[in-house]
């Protein structure tokens, strides 16, 4: 999902780096407001956690991979706004320094994984837990998962429609939604239940450190 460089057009990257700067601002001071010194070390350690999720890529036909996120997980125990920012902090280092994603297309990727798969996740958490929370926890997995590789892969196809030659030839990503949709969607919905059972797993097991149980 990590969108690189040369892939997103202008008309698209431009008001999406306005909106992310606004919501990494209004994100930041939210946190600070919150923060809570004790939870600033697990905080830490699952950032770093979805760091290293999000490197492990699937290679898939075609040239693309899939990968997990944590992106649940942390919305789950720490709420959308500090789960936003530390996705978007995830995918600003991976792509100065691994070169996972790029620098025009990281407003994109931020948005649609770090804000809206942070937002999803928190949802279905809030919504199922008062059922199940063990399954509010695998909808949060899922959905934080399922909902970014959407955006992603109509972000991705809208590109032929946006940015075109004079001839009609795409300028920038040269693939429509026929092509996207199922290349992006069907490997994360499949992934998504690793996501989520990670996620309840997870969750699980802090819960029994915070008791002090053996894990």
């Amino acid at each position: 999902m990590h969108v690189p460089d040369g892939f997103i057009a202008p008309q698209v990257y431009l008001p999406s780096a306005a909106a992310a700067a606004g919501l990494w601002a209004y994100a930041a001071r939210r946190v600070r407001r919150a923060a809570r010194e004790t939870a600033i070390p697990r905080l830490a350690v699952l950032t770093a956690f979805s760091f290293v999720l999000m490197m492990i890529a699937l290679p898939l036909p075609g040239g693309s991979s899939a990968h997990a996120t944590g992106i649940g997980l942390l919305a789950v125990l720490f709420g959308v706004w500090t789960s936003f920012l530390c996705v978007s902090l995830v995918l600003l280092l991976q792509a100065l320094l691994l070169g996972a994603g790029g620098i025009t297309s990281l407003p994109v990727n931020a948005l649609a994984m770090g804000l809206a798969g942070s937002a999803a996740a928190w949802l279905a958490w809030r919504a199922l837990r008062g059922v199940s929370e063990d399954a509010a926890r695998f909808a949060a997995g899922y959905l934080g998962l399922a909902v970014p590789a959407l955006l992603v892969a109509l972000v991705l196809g809208a590109q032929p429609l946006i940015a075109h030659a004079a001839d009609g030839s795409p300028l920038f990503f040269p693939f429509g939604l026929a092509v996207t949709l199922p290349a992006v969607m069907i490997p994360h919905l499949l992934l998504g239940v690793a996501e989520g059972l990670l996620t309840v797993a997870a969750c699980r097991l802090l819960a029994r450190l915070d008791r002090g149980e053996a894990p």
